[in-house]
């Protein structure tokens, strides 16, 4: 993935949401947007527990938990496309400096 692609992928995701939020009458203010990540990592959290056999399954295939944590963490990784969006942050740049390698 390089930079052009990983700002194409945010305005998809930014698109996406803000379309939700007017189809829902949800104002994504500064806290929703850090909110959001919050509650994501929670259900990926929950998810991950019920794989390690430490939160209840309710009756889940594996399988079937497996796509939750995948779909979860599609959901995180959408939020903090949109948290660094709000913030003006360049994600690319920032993933080059602190990571140390290029995109």
């Amino acid at each position: 993935m390089n930079k052009d692609d990983l700002k194409g992928f945010a305005a998809r995701f930014e698109q996406a949401s803000r379309s939700y939020a007017a189809q829902n009458d949800i104002e994504r203010d500064d806290d929703w947007f850090v909110l959001k990540m919050q509650e994501e990592l929670g259900e990926l959290t929950q998810i991950y527990m019920k794989l390690s056999d430490r939160g209840r399954k309710h009756g889940r295939a594996d399988a079937d938990l497996r796509e939750d944590l995948a779909n979860e963490t599609a959901d995180l990784l959408g939020h903090i496309l949109l948290f660094a969006h709000r913030h003006n942050i360049d994600l690319a740049d920032a993933i080059e400096r602190k990571w140390r390698f290029e995109m």
